[in-house]
């Protein structure tokens, strides 16, 4: 992928970070307003179907987006998402029934699904490698703060006007982004060659329907699904759909993904290391929340303080990432660091769930290691995966991580949640108390996301020793 020679506008940038920005914030602003808008909606849809609308949408459209920007490219793909986006907002902020708000979760979640990945290939479009590692760092520092003020802004929306601003609110920041996006980026030179390759719609139908399938499978005891649907067909199904994409991608003549990508150990590894973080992010913005609103009694915005340390860390460290990347240090050694400091955390969450189970602060501070190697590691995979894969398909593989940490969040937070239920269950019956046995189950549940980090902590031998 070329582009014409000019300098990075940064205008163009900062609408970069913009469209970042809402994509963060509408994925968690709702915990806050979402009780309200259960009373105003008439219907009968579980509330777990507006969040879950848009989690499907967005993960299915993710690979898609990153393959059509390798051939169509990068611009017209974004300027696509935010209008989805922007369309969806609207929807959402006017409906009128949950059955409406449901449907336009899912165009709103069609458009952020893309914000993330293309945002990002349009760094790599911007600016040359030796600067992509601090620009990287500075949306993975922008998407951190967006995430924690999400509640806070829901809360403070729905006291002072109502809840159909929190989706209102994106439409004229969404607009402004997607004027000045069309007028400053520069509009990418396709080779000939590029140009004339088709897109793999069949294999993109297996991988929807797939991650679909999936991800139902891991919402399936919240989103009061048909009998038919049973959790053992959903895997099923899954599976055989995830296993025909994989051969269909061995014989097509222009894959949807790639196989030969993960024959590079490097894009392999930081695939992996995508899933693992999504299941320690997740993990942590699941399920301490839930303890210290179930087994603590705070509010649902006390606890989201509590989140501060995580968001924090992200944040300073996403910056410093991009400056050390930038300085050359080896992404193999940054990594490491950054496993250690997660396996640290949640060493220190279960140690504190046992000996200071009363204590919300050293619950807190324990995350602060956590959100220091989590945003270590934003930029390390995005730079990794684009040195690492060919130009011809550089949208796919900044997309396919991107996927992959979305499907290891929900996956890894629903294994994790039926460990706690089955845990809390032998607690109880010990005539436990909640609180006690909500402490006492959550211990093993984190100690089995620290598994998740050690595997990725293995895997980064594969990472490149150096910048060269």
């Amino acid at each position: 992928m070329t582009t014409s020679k000019q300098p990075a506008p940064l205008p163009a940038f900062a609408m970069l970070v913009l469209t970042l920005v809402l994509a963060a914030l509408d994925q968690t602003i709702l915990s806050t307003a979402l009780p309200v808008m259960a009373h105003d909606l008439p219907g009968d849809l579980p509330l777990a179907w507006v969040f879950s609308a848009y989690l499907l949408a967005a993960t299915v459209v993710i690979a898609l987006y990153g393959r059509l920007a390798d051939v169509l490219g990068t611009k017209p793909m974004l300027l696509l998402a935010i209008a989805l986006f922007l369309l969806g907002s609207l929807a959402c902020g006017a409906s009128q029934t949950l059955m409406q708000l449901v449907l336009a979760r899912a165009c709103q979640g069609a458009g952020g699904g893309g914000l993330l990945t293309l945002t990002m290939l349009t760094v790599a479009a911007l600016f040359p490698p030796e600067q992509r590692g601090r620009y990287q760092a500075l949306l993975g520092a922008a998407y951190g703060v967006s995430t924690m003020f999400g509640p806070l802004l829901g809360a403070a929306l729905v006291e002072h006007l109502s809840w159909h601003w929190a989706f209102w609110i994106n439409v004229p920041l969404a607009m402004s982004a997607w004027i000045v996006l069309a007028w400053r980026l520069p509009s990418a030179q396709r080779a000939a060659e590029v140009v004339r390759t088709s897109i793999d719609w069949f294999g993109a139908l297996l991988l929807s329907g797939a991650l679909v399938s999936l991800l139902l499978a891991t919402q399936h005891e919240t989103l009061n699904l048909p009998e038919r649907m049973s959790l053992g067909l959903l895997l099923a199904l899954g599976a055989k759909l995830g296993l025909s994409f994989v051969w269909r991608q061995r014989r097509a003549a222009h894959p949807l993904l790639p196989l030969s990508l993960f024959a590079r150990p490097a894009y392999a590894a930081v695939c992996f290391i995508g899933l693992a973080t999504g299941v320690a992010l997740y993990a942590a913005v699941v399920f301490l929340p839930q303890y210290l609103q179930t087994g603590l009694h705070l509010s649902p915005t006390a606890s989201a303080w509590h989140l501060l340390p995580l968001m924090a860390g992200i944040t300073v460290a996403a910056v410093a990432s991009g400056k050390l990347l930038r300085a050359q240090a080896p992404a193999a050694g940054l990594t490491r660091l950054a496993c250690l400091l997660m396996l640290l955390a949640f060493g220190l969450l279960v140690a504190a769930l046992r000996w200071l189970p009363e204590t919300p602060l050293a619950l807190s501070a324990s995350l602060l290691p956590l959100g220091l190697g989590l945003g270590l590691l934003f930029p390390i995979i995005t730079v990794v995966a684009q040195r690492a894969s060919p130009a011809q398909h550089l949208g796919i593989a900044t997309a396919a991580p991107v996927m992959l940490r979305s499907l290891g969040g929900a996956a890894g937070v629903a294994l994790l949640a039926a460990l706690l239920t089955r845990l809390m269950g032998v607690a109880v019956a010990s005539s436990h108390a909640v609180g006690t046995a909500l402490a006492t189950s959550l211990q093993p549940v984190f100690a089995c996301a620290a598994g998740g980090v050690l595997l990725a902590l293995l895997t980064s031998w594969w990472l490149p020793r150096s910048q060269a």
